[in-house]
């Protein structure tokens, strides 16, 4: 009996020895857990702050207005496909522009001969060895530059402030006339360049050129331009 008991007084202690350092671990594990997420609440983010918007106002821009340029955005463009990245950017320029709901006074050079003498006088390059890679933005006058200049203001956010007040556009509308093209064959000539009149006397006629249209036998179209 005595035994016995002795054995039952040593299971006891060993067993309250034993839920002892079960407790003593568990205890220990709960505050080390809760010390990591403790720490892990004071991580700094890492996310990144957000990069403002750059301020662009008109002022900030050479003043170079085009004829008819003063509330206007005029663009000039091509529309030749012979160099592919340059017919791309006008697309790109022009697309940016008229995203922004605003009305875009386009000029071709490669469709007007009178708009490439006008741009080179815009920019006062008067060396005819200097070439004048389209396209070419101006807002109220001022010259905000070319294809890598806008598509940069437009990529950080700025383009939109500098179009404010602008008058609008139907974005994704086409003329009815021309079909966007912004160009029609000459009413006078149809395009050929020539016209027949009959001298004074009315005897005869001759083949004159045509005042009406330019160098391709185009005109403005009346009712986009």
């Amino acid at each position: 009996m005595g035994c016995v008991t002795s054995h039952l007084l040593e299971g006891d202690a060993a067993g309250d020895q034993y839920t002892d350092q079960v407790g003593s671990h568990v205890v220990s594990l709960t505050s080390t857990t809760y010390g990591i997420l403790t720490t892990l609440d004071h991580f700094p983010s890492t996310t990144p702050p957000k990069t403002p918007i750059p301020q662009y106002t008109l002022e900030m821009f050479e003043r170079r207005c085009p004829p008819g340029g003063e509330e206007a955005v005029v663009v000039y463009t091509t529309t030749l496909r012979g160099i592919r990245s340059t017919y791309e950017n006008c697309n790109a320029v022009r697309s940016a522009i008229e995203g922004a709901g605003v009305r875009v006074s386009e000029r071709d050079v490669s469709m007007d001969m009178k708009f490439r003498e006008e741009l080179r006088r815009v920019l006062g390059v008067g060396d005819e060895d200097v070439v004048v890679v389209p396209p070419r933005v101006f807002v109220r006058g001022r010259y905000i530059g070319g294809a890598a200049e806008v598509l940069r203001i437009h990529e950080e956010g700025g383009l939109a402030g500098l179009l404010e007040g602008l008058p609008r556009g139907r974005v994704g509308s086409v003329c009815d006339g021309c079909g966007g093209a912004r160009f029609l064959p000459c009413f006078g000539c149809s395009g050929s360049r020539k016209l027949i009149v009959g001298t004074r006397s009315g005897a005869s006629t001759v083949v004159v050129r045509c005042t009406g249209c330019n160098e391709n036998g185009l005109v403005l179209c009346p009712i986009c331009s």
